[in-house]
């Protein structure tokens, strides 16, 4: 299974050519359109691949060319949408439901993922403050991640046995609208995933501005447990452990 991050809350979640899109967003200070880090993404995976190749062959540099447009010189044009072919969303805000920036296409076989939910809540007074929260689980090729939106609360031992072990989960950690960097910590400690991966805060320019960047929630663990990546996506295969910090594709 493929996880790769698309900025904020958003992932990209890949078996066997079955693509699942994971809370896409619009209008996030900072980040451009998602068809626009989509094709970052991958270009950021042929370069990865290329520099791999060229390093078992005894080169260790692999420069990413980048498009300058002079004046007058006519704009590129549009990026076609990113297709997939399913979309999940914990909740219906702005930057957790933009649906109409991905295109859903038909796949020729069955849905290799296995698909539940928990109900929970955006804030920590029974939804009173901001709604619900859904919860994604899924499983495929023997690992299970789940995404837990914008949670905003301890969670339940109901909750907790409802979602079950996990090789990886991908929690908010920035505050204000998700539980915090400790609320954060307190969460995978209850859950005990063997991997954890940061998401929804602020790394300037990108992210919502009143929401807290990611360091808070990595000072909560030991510095040997901290994993940053060169890029943005990971192979989940259930050997990751501590805590995986994906880097977001800033420019290709």
């Amino acid at each position: 299974m493929k996880l790769t991050w698309l900025g904020h809350a958003c992932f990209l979640v890949e078996q066997g050519g079955y693509r699942i899109l994971l809370d896409p967003y619009t209008g996030v200070e900072g980040y451009p359109s998602l068809a626009e880090t989509a094709r970052r993404t991958a270009l950021w995976d042929n370069v990865w691949e290329e520099r791999a190749r060229r390093k078992e062959q005894g080169f260790y540099t692999l420069a990413v060319k980048t498009r300058v447009f002079v004046d007058g010189e006519a704009a590129p044009p549009a990026e076609p949408k990113l297709q997939v072919h399913k979309i999940l969303c914990s909740h219906g805000h702005f930057d957790h439901n933009a649906v109409e920036e991905a295109e859903v296409v038909p796949f020729d076989g069955p849905c290799p993922f296995t698909i539940r939910t928990v109900e929970t809540f955006h804030d920590d007074q029974g939804g009173a403050l901001r709604g619900p929260n859904t919860i994604h689980i899924l499983s495929a090729d023997g690992v299970t991640i789940a995404h837990l939106g914008d949670l905003g609360h301890p969670l339940s031992p109901e909750q907790l046995a409802a979602v079950g072990p996990l090789d990886v989960v991908l929690i908010p950690v920035g505050g204000t609208y998700t539980v915090d960097a400790a609320g954060a910590k307190a969460v995978c400690g209850a859950l005990r995933p063997k991997c954890a991966v940061p998401m929804h805060y602020r790394h300037a320019p990108y992210g919502l501005p009143n929401v807290a960047g990611v360091e808070d929630f990595l000072s909560l663990w030991d510095e040997g447990e901290i994993h940053r990546l060169e890029g943005p996506a990971l192979e989940v295969d259930g050997t990751a452990r501590g805590v995986v910090v994906p880097q977001y594709c800033e420019e290709a």
